[in-house]
Formats: C-alpha cells, structure tokens, sequence
C-alpha cells in the first residue's frame, strides 16, 4: 500500500488530491475545488467548479459570488476520479463538513475546523476512524478549556437584567458565531427581540431559509437609542469600538470568543463581558478526537501546532505540521 503522501499532497496553498485532481480548501483559485465551510480561511470565489454541502455553497454565493458547485449531501458517496469522497458533519457552523478520502485502501479525513460542543445551528461533528487525520489546532495548548457554553450565556442574561436602562452588545463573527449566540439566548429562554448590524442580516436570513430559527430579529440601524435600552444587540467584533456602536444606550461591551480566555486580549478591545464562546476545538477536544479516531497519522493545518505536536509524540502517536497559509486564527479576525 502507498503512504499518503503519494497520492494527497500538502502544498502551502491547500491540499492536493492528485488522483481526484482537486484541491482542498484551497485559498488561491483552482479549477477544483473540495470546500469544508465558508469562513474566508477556507472558501473563496474564482475556483472552476466547487463541490461543498448544500448549505456551504448558499454562504460562498451569498459572499464571494461563487455560482458553479455541485452540492454534496451529508453521507452522500461521490467519486472524483479514483477517490471515493464523502462529507460528514464538522459541527463548525452551518453547512461545515469533514471530507472523508478513500484510495488504494487507504481513508484520509481532512476536518476542516470543528467542535465537538453541541450547537444548536449545525449538524454535530461525526467521528470517523482513518489512517491519516487532518486536523486544526487553533486552540492547541492546554490553556484552553472551555466553560459550558450555558453558563456563559446566562452570564450574558445576567447583565442584561442587572442594567435594564443599558443594552448588552455582543461582538460575534456575521458567519456562524452570531446566530449560535442568538440560538442558544433562545434555548435559555430570552424570546424579546435581539437587535442585529446590517451586517448580519443577509446572513441571519440566509440561516433561516435553511430551517435555523432565531426568533424575532430587529435592525439596529435608524432605530432610538432608547428603543434599546433592555436589550441585546449584536454587531461583528470590528464595530464594538467604532462610531456605529456610539449611537446605542449606555452599552454593556461583550464579546463572544475562544480568545476571551485571555485576558489580555478582552482588555486590548475594551471588552467589559468577555464570553468565552468558540466554534472550534479546545485541547481536551482536540486530543480526546484523536484517541477516538486513532489515525496511524496526524497533520496539523493550522493553529498551536507545537504543543499538539509533542501530545502526539508523547502518546506515540505519528504527527507532522503542514504550515498552510492563509488559515488565519479566525476568531482573532473575527471569526469561527
């Protein structure tokens, strides 16, 4: 049987799967392309053609233009070339999947990102055993450990009815972060109306044309500060600081991200809330998916890839780092 490397080849601007001639996640254009979710890390415009879910493909159209793809089912079998492909459920955001390889015996699983925390807006992430696993590491140190995603929101909850007469915002990624944060103040009970950025509408629409309900959603632009007061509004990280946000009632500053964890960096963006909230793995996810999935090998995309890479070593198992560009910390650029 061939090693891997033969046939799928890590190249800095993606992954090569020669016998299938296409790329994964590639973030130069190709002219095909095999795309695990829409973050702009991942997906872009310009490839030939895409194959990608359903839902995926909806996100790329809606932000980058992309109009050629072939949509691919969760569990679906297609075949591309010599490789028989399947896509299973990521539990990144909405539409994110795993991408399972098979060729000459051999099962190769390119995740993409993923969380194994249950979240409302997606499909959750499925376990697949393979020879060769091709993870994330974003949050790759034992630092971090998320809380309950719960117990976060009803933090949340608590300072909004602590200051009726302020509003609460909530800096959230427009991709995936904002309507979980929206699903789960929902699950907790909080049904009044949550103001969104216009930023966020078509996105937020575009979830609920895919069966996610948000409950009622209401513009925060052109609406009197004291309309808001007792409420929650949310805006993409980038306009907690700047003269949109300047306009609301008295605002609580919150913002939900794996980073919160570090203090330095709610302290950095003025964040008076910090909500430790990611949609990504943290370590104990990142390291129990590996006991479970038990690959004869592991490549490390992006992220802490030191640290994981001496977990590997020192549970024998085998681990190389790919050093793709372009995968940017998403939740630092406010994103994942």
């Amino acid at each position: 049987m061939p090693p891997a490397s033969h046939w799928i080849e890590p190249h800095p601007t993606g992954i090569y799967v020669r016998p299938a001639d296409a790329w994964i996640d590639p973030s130069t254009p190709r002219e095909r392309a095999l795309v695990t979710h829409g973050h702009a890390d991942h997906a872009r415009g310009g490839h030939g053609h895409v194959w990608a879910t359903r839902e995926t493909l909806a996100i790329m159209a809606l932000r980058y233009g992309t109009a050629s793809g072939t949509a691919v089912d969760y569990g679906e079998d297609i075949r591309l070339g010599e490789v028989a492909i399947r896509y299973v459920p990521a539990g990144h955001v909405l539409g994110s999947a795993q991408i399972v390889l098979d060729h000459a015996g051999e099962r190769v699983v390119v995740t993409g990102d993923y969380k194994r925390r249950p979240d409302p807006t997606c499909k959750p992430f499925e376990p697949v055993p393979c020879d060769i696993f091709v993870t994330e590491a974003t949050f790759g140190l034992p630092v971090f450990r998320h809380p309950d995603t719960g117990s976060e929101i009803d933090r949340l909850l608590a300072a909004l009815h602590a200051n009726s007469d302020r509003c609460v915002l909530v800096g959230a990624y427009a991709l995936g972060k904002a309507q979980r944060v929206i699903c789960e103040l929902r699950a907790r009970g909080h049904h009044d109306p949550i103001y969104i950025h216009g930023a966020m509408e078509r996105m937020c629409a575009l979830y609920a044309d895919f069966g996610v309900n948000l409950g009622e959603l209401r513009p925060a632009t052109g609406v009197p500060a004291k309309d808001m007061r007792g409420h929650i509004i949310v805006s993409p990280p980038s306009a907690l600081n700047d003269r949109w946000s300047r306009r609301l009632p008295d605002p609580i500053t919150a913002m939900a991200s794996g980073w919160m964890r570090v203090r330095q960096r709610a302290r950095q963006k003025n964040v008076e809330l910090p909500l430790v909230i990611s949609d990504h793995a943290d370590w104990d996810e990142l390291t129990d998916t590996l006991r479970e999935v038990a690959p004869r090998e592991t490549w490390i995309t992006h992220g802490r890839e030191e640290a994981l890479l001496h977990w590997c070593m020192t549970h024998q198992m085998r681990a190389r780092a790919l050093a793709l560009v372009g995968r940017e910390d998403d939740e630092e650029e406010d994103e994942g």
